[in-house]
């Protein structure tokens, strides 16, 4: 595949669909050839797949049943959208991937990191991302933002508490180490421009690495 695979990744209110939008436009103007997408979800199955993980209802919902609906919707999402984009050359920046379920389903549902991961290889067939960016900020701050904003979409995520999404912040940790020259770490807790400048800085240098020959994954 000649495209490039990039993962935008991070707790509740690191404002990572923002980002990425916004590197959609400015990739764009630079001459890229961008698809954006978004996990779950980003095809019509994977939607409603998203709908029922999602839902605020479905609180009685199993940690493993929520693991294979997630992994389930990857493998949709997966050949129907992003392999086909790949191999036509373009930039993908998907909102969410396989890291998110190693760190909800992993670690913060005490699933385990490598069992989740073992299910994701049967989902995704060895396809990993190019790159993944880590959007870094403090539990209590995104889950302030998140209260700030009254636009955002409420889902079942957010009726969890505070200790979760603190194992969520633990996890991506754990994943930075396990994957160092996949991951890289965006500090999410500053001005919007500035994340979207430091994010727009890893992507052209590694998509430039990529041109003259250089390797990441």
């Amino acid at each position: 595949m000649s495209g490039y695979f990039i993962t935008f990744e991070g707790g509740e209110g690191a404002g990572k669909t923002t980002v990425l939008f916004a590197l959609e436009k400015q990739l764009t103007e630079l001459g890229f050839d961008v698809l954006t997408t978004r996990e779950p979800g980003g095809i019509a199955i994977a939607e409603k797949i998203r709908d029922i993980i999602l839902t605020p209802a479905h609180t009685e919902m199993d940690g493993r049943t929520e693991a294979l609906l997630y992994a389930a919707a990857r493998r949709q999402h997966l050949v129907e959208k992003i392999i086909p984009a790949l191999k036509q050359g373009k930039v993908v920046l998907c909102d969410r991937f396989i890291d998110s379920s190693l760190a909800y389903q992993g670690h913060a549902r005490n699933l385990g990191i490598d069992e989740v991961f073992a299910i994701n290889q049967f989902a995704i067939q060895e396809v990993m991302p190019d790159m993944t960016l880590f959007f870094e900020i403090k539990p209590k701050e995104g889950l302030k933002r998140i209260s700030a904003n009254k636009d955002r979409e409420r889902n079942r995520l957010d009726l969890e508490t505070l200790a979760f999404h603190e194992k969520v912040y633990e996890a991506y940790h754990i994943l930075l180490d396990k994957f160092p020259n996949r991951i890289r770490k965006i500090n999410a807790n500053q001005q919007l421009e500035d994340v979207i400048k430091d994010t727009l800085e890893q992507i052209t240098f590694f998509l430039n690495e990529k041109k003259i020959g250089g390797n990441y994954k």
